[in-house]
């Protein structure tokens, strides 16, 4: 009963967050971007272009677009990502319908389209990387990024720039103006980095190592919650001669709190560290991501490897 709680909890969580994402990328794509004519990534991109070219209302193409894109993916990300990224494409479709249909005299910072790049880019790059980090996304390239995300350790941020670039450049087929494509690539490196920097931070680690005469109840606690194992480690002080026992924990960042808490309530005094780490693979962390070999392919021979 408890297991479902929590799944429960983290599930609401998810879309609470998602909800929070989809509205700040809203503010940047129709409050700072679209009345600047200034082009975004991904399919909002396709959809601005398609919008100063012919007319088509923005939030049509966009929807239309990544239907089709997100019956592709379900067969690769599956139905959790999926319902939750078709949740955050209609949520931004539905606020997308509401900012453009109330924005007719809302132009800010029509004279300084640069700080309008930067704002609106933040904001997206923002919105992008929370839908990210809670297994949600705006759609279209976002989910092109997902995919090549799960299979290979490739920064999502530089995925999603890679797929861009052709989008904002073929702005200047609409408005035959270079200084329009310029503030495009402003957008999309700003966006890039902060898509990383927000993903990277939600799902940054961390590892305690616990030095406590009462390991084996603090070890016992985390266990339970934040449900993270620990590892024993026999250690011996230099300078007491002690014979001690040393706990090693990883744990997400957001638990740290959580685990401090912990060993507070049960042994003030212990000893603890705690570091940041680039990454953890494993079970309750990320997947290895490597390239495997193909068939006609073989590893390098033990030999082989010996004398390099």
């Amino acid at each position: 009963m408890e297991v479902k709680k929590k799944k429960l909890i983290t599930e609401l969580r998810d879309y609470v967050m998602i909800s929070i994402a989809m509205v700040c990328y809203c503010i940047g794509w129709n409050v700072f971007l679209l009345p600047n004519n200034i082009t975004t990534g991904g399919v909002p991109g396709v959809s601005s272009v398609i919008y100063w070219g012919f007319g088509i209302p923005v939030q049509t193409t966009y929807f239309v677009i990544n239907a089709i894109l997100l019956l592709i993916a379900l067969k690769i990300l599956g139905w959790r990502f999926c319902v939750k990224t078709i949740y955050a494409v209609l949520l931004l479709t539905t606020l997308t319908t509401f900012a453009r249909s109330q924005s007719g005299s809302l132009h800010l910072l029509a004279d300084q389209p640069f700080m309008a790049s930067l704002i609106g880019a933040i904001f997206c790059g923002c919105g992008v990387g929370m839908g990210l980090a809670f297994n949600g996304s705006t759609g279209g390239t976002d989910i092109i990024a997902a995919i090549v995300h799960k299979y290979r350790d490739i920064s999502l941020g530089r995925v999603i720039m890679m797929c861009d670039i052709v989008i904002i450049s073929s702005s200047y087929l609409v408005f035959h103006n270079f200084e329009q494509v310029i503030y495009g690539y402003v957008v999309l490196i700003v966006t890039a980095y902060c898509v990383d920097q927000v993903v990277n931070i939600m799902h940054r680690s961390v590892q305690f190592f616990i030095i406590s005469d009462k390991y084996k109840e603090i070890a016992s606690r985390i266990a339970v919650f934040p449900h993270r194992g620990s590892t024993v480690i026999e250690a011996h002080g230099f300078y007491t001669g002690h014979e001690v026992k040393m706990l090693f924990v990883m744990a997400k960042r957001r638990e740290s709190n959580t685990i401090f808490r912990i060993i507070n309530e049960i042994d003030p005094k212990a000893f603890v560290t705690e570091t940041n780490v680039i990454g953890v693979y494993g079970e309750g962390f990320d997947k290895f991501k490597v390239k495997m070999p193909k068939k006609h392919e073989h590893p390098i021979p033990a030999e082989k490897l010996a004398q390099l």
